[in-house]
């Protein structure tokens, strides 16, 4: 307990340091998510428009849960070297499932008699998944990409271990900022991630049509 209360001193008197490596942390995370929606999101909207492909994002999901960070790091060493794309690599196999499997069952889940009646009226296509698919799944894509940005903040600590800065920096030196710098840098990840995570769900109610904000939250209250 003394030791976690240490802490917070640690916070303070080494201030500038933990935003230096926040602003590292921040970076690495940001790029990984970007890769990650530019591949998984299309991929799943597409497969859930077309409803196809189930089995692709169950197994896809399956296989994310499946390989650690570490190990992929480790792997990945080996191919590409040490630095910022060894990392990233990894962090994008880590984040793409969860957001491929959580837009394709956006789509898929749709009521199929909406979809027709969209058609019915003329639209082509791309305008039903777009004007009537899109606004109606966008609470369960953001679920997926909410999910993907905690596993992504949380895991890119271990970029240290491939010279990609970062948090992990501290928490895992701990011979040079003592377990208090440890403790310290490892709540910083942990308000990182729940920030992250709000701030996504800020956009979800700032891009979400006015009905699928009631509808979300009639559902969240039931």
């Amino acid at each position: 307990m003394e030791t976690f209360a240490k802490a917070f001193p640690f916070m303070v008197n080494n201030f500038g340091l933990l935003l230096e490596k926040t602003g590292e942390h921040v970076y690495v995370s940001l790029i990984a998510l970007a890769i990650s929606v530019l591949i998984g999101l299309p991929v799943g909207l597409w497969l859930g428009h077309i409803h196809k492909g189930e089995f692709l994002a169950v197994s896809l999901t399956n296989i994310g849960r499946a390989l650690p960070s570490l190990a992929l790091i480790a792997i990945f060493i080996g191919l590409v070297g040490i630095g910022l794309v060894n990392v990233t690599i990894a962090l994008v196999l880590l984040a793409v499932p969860p957001i491929l499997s959580y837009a394709f069952e956006a789509l898929n889940s749709i009521d199929r008699s909406i979809t027709k009646a969209a058609r019915g009226m003329g639209m082509s296509p791309l305008q039903v998944l777009w004007n009537v698919e899109l606004p109606l799944g966008l609470p369960t894509i953001f679920a997926g990409l909410r999910t993907s940005t905690v596993l992504v903040v949380s895991s890119a600590t271990l970029a240290t271990i491939a010279g990609g800065g970062g948090l992990g920096d501290i928490i895992l030196n701990q011979v040079a900022y003592g377990m208090e710098g440890v403790i310290a840098a490892a709540l910083w990840v942990a308000l990182l991630s729940i920030l992250a995570d709000q701030l996504m769900a800020l956009l979800l109610k700032l891009v979400a049509p006015a009905g699928v904000k009631r509808m979300s939250t009639g559902l969240a209250q039931g």
